[in-house]
């Protein structure tokens, strides 16, 4: 059912502390919907549906990587999956991530940037519109970090550190993919003037 009633009030509801995923979504704790972990929760969200945007614009699209070829969408699927499990710790579910998924991405992150010119500065978003997308998702995902960080300073979540420095290198990542599809597209690097 697309709809419960529930959240009619301005209410919404997180997992209990043994629920989660694996227990049949057991929603048994109602909180604001203009709470800090109800926002945490959103921009979460609202990060993984632009990747999901962003996933069917670089269908068919690649790159490589010392001789491994990389396709964009499995790649970003990947986060996206990664994501709900962020999500549901917020919500307070027992999942958390692991540090083998942050090495994964530092990894990825550690191999563009060598193939790349070495970042002296900040660049114009818009020199092409997979390097956008990628942009626009970076900013989303840095906006979802704050949020997550903004609850947990509150003392309204607990997220263990490994989620936290996932977040802080999902937005590096986003970051590495814009530059790397803008650079494969051929397209310049455009430096703020400052004039």
């Amino acid at each position: 059912m697309l709809y419960t009633r529930k959240g009619d009030n301005g209410t919404t509801g997180l997992f209990s502390a043994k629920g989660g995923p694996a227990s049949g979504w057991g929603c048994d704790q109602r909180i604001s919907k203009s709470s800090l972990v109800a926002e945490a929760l959103g921009s979460l969200d609202e990060t993984n549906s632009f990747l999901g945007l962003v996933r069917a614009k670089t269908a068919g699209m690649s790159f490589k990587i010392k001789n491994k070829k990389i396709r964009f969408p499995d790649l970003i699927l990947e986060v996206q999956q990664n994501l709900f499990i962020v999500q549901a710790e917020v919500a307070g579910s027992t999942l958390n991530i692991s540090a083998e998924k942050i090495n994964q991405i530092e990894k990825i992150i550690d191999d563009i940037e060598k193939v790349l010119p070495p970042i002296k500065n900040f660049f114009v978003s818009g020199a092409t519109e997979t390097g956008a997308l990628f942009d626009f998702a970076r900013t989303l995902a840095r906006r979802a970090e704050r949020r997550v960080v903004a609850a947990k300073e509150e003392g309204r979540i607990t997220v263990n550190a490994e989620t936290m420095t996932y977040l802080n290198r999902l937005s590096s990542l986003l970051y590495a993919l814009a530059r790397i599809s803008s650079h494969i597209e051929g397209a310049e690097e455009i430096k703020p003037n400052y004039k």
